[in-house]
């Protein structure tokens, strides 16, 4: 649906090889339906892989696992290859929100995941608690291996913060000057000086929240409309917090709804806009957000967001809504703040951005803890986690 990030594209080391999105099975019973896009998907999966040069070992990310852990091991079979299984969820438990966890596909699916996933090498997983009940409940051995942010996600300079406003100025009007302004290269955030040509912020800039979703059913962002309309409240009361814009990013079934929710809220001190951003231009607007919001729930609670994993690489502070096992990325007022509902989110945003755009304050602290924290990248936890793990074992 996108294109990838130009440095995978660019690598001597990867080859891509595209598969089929499937169309034209949507005669008779969904049921029906999706057994047979699932066979399809096996048949079309295992001659793709079999066609491949013979690979030493197939890692294979799961979430989505049916059909394709079943297909991965047998071409692994077939190559003589191991076969590696880095668990970020459960497929059953993201099936059971939308079918209820007693419904005969979701059992289905959680007996062939137990099964299959019993069958693999290796395994890996995103959380320690996620690695306990891999253990618990499958039998399954996991080294934990935690989601860490690849090199291009950092703090933006403030003149490629300039380019991108401006480039997004062009499509969504909450990147433009609210006043009219004499100077041409000006974006609602930055401008730029005519004679020395230096970037500066704007002033009385409003700031920048950014949140991502797939829009699904695991992220209720009506949670953070109530939020906004809390904060707008705050506003008219007079409380003295900067105007917002609000980019919530992605694509994913369920837009439209909540797009259209938007459309009927009354906010005149806040912009909300619903980009979907080039590969290259996202990691971009995390480093030139002030705030980032998470929505993720995960279906399992064993899950960690990955979406936070790149803000926290970018120093971007975050507010996330609570679930299990969060404490393992996001730390309490150390980092950023973690909230259980619209009410409690809507305080958050005010007591942090009462002092806005001060280097003072909460906001502040949190992006420089980060700062601090010299978080691994992904490429040295790797290296640090899975080679000793593949090494041992040869």
């Amino acid at each position: 649906e996108s294109r990838p990030h130009r440095d995978v594209l660019r690598s001597e080391n990867i080859r891509l090889v595209p598969v089929a999105e499937l169309s034209g099975l949507r005669v008779g019973p969904k049921l029906l339906q999706y057994v047979l896009k699932v066979l399809v998907q096996s048949v079309q999966l295992l001659y793709t892989l079999l066609r491949m040069d013979q690979p030493s070992y197939i890692l294979l990310q799961n979430p989505p696992g049916l059909p394709s852990i079943a297909v991965a091991w047998v071409a692994g079979l077939w190559w003589g290859s191991k076969l590696i299984i880095d668990w970020h969820n459960y497929g059953y438990s993201i099936m059971s929100l939308s079918h209820g966890r007693s419904h005969p596909l979701v059992l289905v699916a959680k007996w062939y995941e137990k099964l299959f996933g019993r069958l693999s090498d290796y395994n890996l997983c995103v959380t320690d608690a996620m690695k306990k009940d891999l253990w618990v409940n499958f039998k399954i051995k996991a080294v934990t291996l935690y989601d860490r942010p690849a090199s291009y996600f950092k703090e933006t300079p403030l003149d490629l913060q300039h380019n991108l406003f401006m480039k997004l100025a062009k499509d969504y009007e909450p990147f433009r000057p609210r006043a009219a302004s004499p100077a041409a290269d000006r974006s609602a955030f930055t401008q730029r000086d005519g004679s020395a040509g230096s970037v500066r912020k704007a002033g009385g800039r409003p700031a920048l929240l950014v949140s991502s979703t797939s829009w699904t059913e695991d992220e209720d962002f009506s949670v953070l409309l109530r939020a906004l309309e809390d904060y707008e409240r705050f506003i008219e009361e007079g409380a003295e917090l900067p105007a917002l814009v609000c980019v919530i990013t992605g694509k994913g079934p369920l837009k439209d709804y909540y797009n259209g929710l938007i459309q009927k809220l009354h906010l005149k001190h806040i912009q909300i806009c619903t980009p979907w951003l080039e590969a290259e231009d996202y990691p971009l607007l995390l480093g030139s957000a002030d705030l980032g919001v998470c929505l993720h729930k995960s279906s399992s609670g064993l899950d960690l967001p990955m979406k936070v994993v790149d803000m926290f690489g970018c120093c971007l502070p975050v507010c996330a809504i609570h679930f299990e096992c969060l404490h393992e990325l996001v730390k309490h007022n150390e980092n950023g703040l973690i909230f259980r509902d619209s009410q409690e989110l809507a305080k958050q945003l005010k007591m942090l951005f009462l002092d806005f755009p001060s280097l003072e304050g909460k906001l502040a602290s949190f992006r420089e803890n980060l700062r601090e924290s010299r978080q691994l990248r992904w490429d040295q936890s790797w290296d640090q986690t899975v080679l000793p793990l593949l090494g041992s074992r040869e």
